[in-house]
């Protein structure tokens, strides 16, 4: 018998575990560091936030670039402690970059806590794992896959067997320093996320905090990282994380260092530089002190969707916010499958003359076909309530509010990663939470509400700049002649002229035609 078919077997017999492997290792939990006013960033922002009667600081960050200065600026920051919680850590440069900041911060005493969920993890992900070898660095995985492997079809099997646990994901996106200062928001890290890849460039936003949230934050990834279900690298099969594992690292990184270059962009004198970061804890850049509240998932949101257990889920809160608008909700987000709840939330707002505009992604610019399939058959029952959408062009007409340079933007690549909402132009919502019954469901979200109408322009003038006529369609229902039948049309601005596409715009014949095929599928509940 093969290999292959051997460990199918053995994965197959694991159907009935609930935990994830390695659930039973040893392990120490560990927590946020208390004396944060003992730190150079802690001590700095200790007087200015109590200035603020208990509001907490933030600035939006829209371009790409920035998010990936500051992630790095704040790690080369750190003195004592350094959390870090995402979705996607890419082996890509950019993530090659903020793992050898990582370790540098680690060899100057830095404690540094990785916590990762591995569900979309590809070949080269595991550059990261010889940095646990590190005395002061540990890694975990968020119920984590047995096969650590890349070979789909060993994947795909463990996934089949084991479904009900697999399909559970951590989602969250999450930086904090010192416990003093925090980065928030959509973004992964890889090239795309950051928008230095010609071949994807994700837009997104990041929200940069200081003040009282910030223990809120900790708060929250202590619960993930001492939670059952987070594991511990070692614990798992086929990790390198021995000290030779870890020399061989460093002597290959000194070999061939990561470089991120975009068109030009000398990232190395911009880090540097110190800005964006400085700016922030200076407050030359603009930073607005307002009311907030942090909301997550529990790390159980599976048990607690299922009443098996008490815990919090975050879709609650965002949907009170909704149904609480009086006159205006902007949404952006990059996949929108609302289900049959959440086209009630809209047709109730709709009922009281609410006005709704939505943002999101084109076929064209879709990074996830099945989730744009989903989509696909809400779009009429929206606008005939009203709802007025927006589908952003892979290729932009102008770059205002894209992030992005034009130099860019130039390779019709775009595509939408932001989540993002507006309420009454007076408070906002920003973080890792979709439009779409995976982030309300299956997948563990955090992010914040934020009370602050100076916030709330700022994402109105975003949304505005995106969802202009050269760089959206806009979808409109139009009768048939014969029939009075009511059909989509795309309206966008090209070559100077307003064009009205009685067909989706696509990339190819065969985009179009898998999305329909998808389409018929019945898996809104898992999108």
């Amino acid at each position: 018998m093969k290999v292959g078919t051997v460990l199918a077997i053995c994965m197959g017999l694991q159907a009935c575990s609930t935990l994830p492997p390695g659930h039973d290792y040893p392990r120490i939990d560990s927590r946020a560091l208390v004396h944060s006013e003992q730190t150079a960033l802690g001590a700095r922002l200790a007087e200015v936030s109590d200035q603020n009667n208990g509001r907490s600081g933030f600035y939006l960050q829209s371009f790409g670039i920035d998010g990936l200065l500051t992630r790095m600026q704040m790690i080369n920051a750190a003195e004592q402690t350094l959390d870090l919680q995402y979705f996607i850590l890419r082996g890509d440069d950019t993530g090659r970059l903020l793992t050898e900041a990582m370790l540098r911060a680690a060899d100057r005493g830095v404690r540094v806590r990785l916590l990762l969920d591995d569900g979309e993890a590809i070949a080269g992900d595991e550059h990261i794992q010889p940095l646990s070898a590190h005395p002061t660095i540990e890694i975990r995985f968020f119920n984590p896959f047995s096969y650590r492997g890349h070979n789909m079809v060993l994947k795909a099997t463990e996934y089949a067997f084991n479904r009900s646990r697999l399909n559970y994901r951590m989602h969250n996106k999450l930086l904090v320093v010192d416990n003093s200062v925090a980065l928030i928001g959509g973004r992964n890290i890889g090239d795309q996320y950051f928008q230095v890849s010609a071949e994807e460039q994700y837009a997104d936003n990041d929200v940069f905090a200081m003040g009282p949230i910030v223990r809120e934050m900790s708060k929250s990834f202590d619960e993930y990282w001492n939670h059952e279900f987070s594991i511990p690298l070692e614990a798992l099969a086929r990790s390198d994380s021995s000290r030779r594992a870890l020399q061989e690292h460093r002597i290959s990184s000194a070999e061939d260092p990561a470089k991120v270059q975009a068109d030009g962009f000398d990232f190395t004198s911009r880090v540097d530089s110190g800005q964006p970061l400085e700016g922030m804890l200076s407050g030359e850049l603009p930073i607005v002190w307002a009311p907030a509240r942090l909301i997550s998932d529990s790390p159980d949101k599976k048990s607690v969707v299922e009443g098996s257990r008490v815990g919090r889920l975050m879709l609650r809160p965002v949907a009170d916010a909704t149904q609480a608008v009086q006159s205006e909700l902007l949404m952006i987000t990059p996949y929108l499958i609302p289900g049959d709840e959440g086209l009630l939330l809209f047709r109730e707002l709709r009922d009281r003359d609410v006005r709704i505009r939505i943002l999101t992604n084109s076929l064209m610019s879709s990074a996830v076909l099945l989730a744009h399939s989903g989509y696909m058959g809400y779009r009429q029952p929206l606008l005939e309530d009203g709802v007025e959408i927006y589908e952003i062009r892979s290729m932009l007409g102008n770059t205002r509010g894209s992030g992005q340079s034009a130099a860019m933007s130039r390779h019709g690549t775009y595509s939408l990663h932001a989540k993002m909402f507006v309420f009454d132009r007076s408070s906002i919502f920003v973080g890792s939470m979709n439009f779409d019954q995976r982030s309300m469901h299956l997948n563990t979200e955090i992010g914040l509400l934020i009370d602050s109408p100076e916030l709330a322009r700022e994402l109105l003038r975003r949304f505005e700049a995106m969802a202009q006529a050269a760089n959206a369609y806009e979808l409109r229902l139009q009768s048939e002649h014969s029939s009075g039948k009511q059909h989509i049309i795309w309206r966008t601005l090209e070559n100077g002229q307003m064009v009205d596409h009685q067909t989706e715009p696509e990339r190819s014949g065969w985009q179009k035609i898998k999305a329909n095929l998808f389409s018929l599928l019945p898996l809104d509940d898992e999108l």
